[in-house]
C-alpha cells in the first residue's frame, strides 16, 4: 500500500518564455517557444507524486478567477485531489513569469499576491486531509504560522514531515519549524538562508547540513552547484553527482527532486535508492523547458539503478 501524501504550497499559472537573450532597456528580442502551464512549486510537486503513482492532496490558494479554475481543472486532470484549494474571493492567482535564455540562465518575474497565500485558517480546513496522509510535504515559501500549525498537525497525526526551501520570520519560530521536520531540503541560497554559511562546495554544504541536522531533521539534502545533491544524515553523507544531461532550464528540478524522493519513500523505498531515483528526476527536469514535471519510474529506474544498485 502507498502512503498518501499532501502537499501545502504555492499554486500558480506558469508563462515560461524562451529567448536567446534578455533584451536590454528599451530593447526588443524575439520569443522562440512560449508555454502556459499549471505551476508554482507546490502544484509542481504535487503533480510529480501524482505521475509516479502516490495518491496526492493539494493544500494552497488561487484567486477565485478564471485562471484559477483552468489551474484546479488542469491538476484534477493530473490525478491531484483539489478539494482543499481555496478559491480567494477578490484574489488575482499567482503568476509567475520563466524568462529562459540560449545559455540556460533563468529570470523569474513574480506576480504572488499576499492573498494567495496560505492562512492558519486554510490550513485548519484541511486537517482531515493531514490527520489521514503518511506524509506531508511543505514548501516554505508559505507564511511560517500556516506552516507550523501544518507541521504540528502532522506530527500529531503521525505524519512524516518533509521541508522544502528556507522559511521567513523569526529565529524561534524557524527553529521550531525545523524542529519537526523529518527531512529538510535546500538549494544553496536557502540553506545560507538558514545557517549564515556560505555554500561553496560539497564540503561547506556538508558543514552546513551537519548545522541544520542540530535542529532536529534525521536528513538534510542540500543542492551543490556544479557539483551534485549531498544526502547527510547523522550516520553519513552521501554525495549524487550531477548526471550528464543537456540542460535546458533548471526551473523545477528541486520540485521533481525532492517530489519523486518523497514517492519512492511513500512506496517503501530505502532512503539511498530513492535518493537515486531523486537526482534522476532533477536531471530529466533540467533537459526541458519550464517547471512542469514529467515522470515515469521506467524512465528513473536505469540512473537508479546505476547510482543505487
Amino acid at each position: 500500500m502507498v502512503d498518501e501524501v499532501v502537499v501545502l504550497g504555492q499554486v500558480a499559472r506558469d508563462l515560461v518564455l524562451r529567448v536567446a537573450d534578455v533584451p536590454a532597456p528599451l530593447d526588443t528580442t524575439a520569443v522562440r517557444t512560449r508555454r502556459e502551464m499549471l505551476g508554482g512549486k507546490g502544484a509542481n510537486q504535487a503533480v510529480a507524486l501524482a505521475q509516479l503513482g502516490v495518491p496526492v492532496s493539494l493544500v494552497g490558494v488561487v484567486g477565485n478567477d478564471s485562471d484559477g479554475a483552468r489551474l484546479l481543472d488542469q491538476a484534477r486532470a493530473d490525478g491531484v485531489d483539489v478539494s482543499h484549494v481555496v478559491f480567494r474571493e477578490g484574489a488575482q492567482t499567482a503568476l509567475i513569469v520563466d524568462l529562459v535564455d540560449d545559455t540556460a540562465r533563468w529570470r523569474y518575474l513574480e506576480h504572488i499576491p499576499a492573498d494567495v497565500l496560505l492562512t492558519e485558517a486554510d490550513v485548519f480546513a484541511a486537517s482531515s486531509l493531514i490527520n489521514r496522509a503518511g506524509w506531508v510535504l511543505c514548501q516554505l515559501q508559505q507564511p511560517l504560522g500556516a506552516l507550523l500549525l501544518a507541521t504540528r498537525l502532522a506530527r500529531e497525526a503521525g505524519a512524516r514531515v518533509i521541508l522544502d526551501g528556507a522559511p521567513s520570520g523569526g529565529e524561534e519560530a524557524v527553529a521550531d519549524l525545523l524542529s519537526r521536520a523529518h527531512v529538510l531540503r535546500a538549494n544553496e541560497r536557502e540553506a545560507e538562508l538558514l545557517t549564515g554559511q556560505s555554500i561553496t562546495d560539497a564540503a561547506t554544504a556538508a558543514d552546513a547540513a551537519v548545522r541544520l541536522l542540530d535542529y532536529g531533521p534525521t536528513l538534510v539534502v542540500l543542492a551543490v552547484s556544479g557539483e551534485g545533491n549531498l544526502f547527510v544524515s547523522r550516520t553519513g553523507k552521501q554525495l549524487f553527482p550531477l548526471l550528464d544531461t543537456t540542460v535546458v532550464d533548471t526551473t523545477g528540478a528541486g520540485d521533481a527532486l525532492i517530489a519523486t524522493f518523497t514517492a519512492a519513500l511513500a512506496h517503501g523505498e530505502g532512503t539511498r535508492r530513492a535518493a537515486a531515483f531523486a537526482v534522476s528526476a532533477a536531471a530529466g527536469s533540467a533537459a526541458r523547458l519550464g517547471g512542469r514535471p514529467a515522470l515515469r519510474w521506467r524512465d528513473l529506474a536505469t540512473d537508479a539503478d546505476t547510482l543505487a544498485p
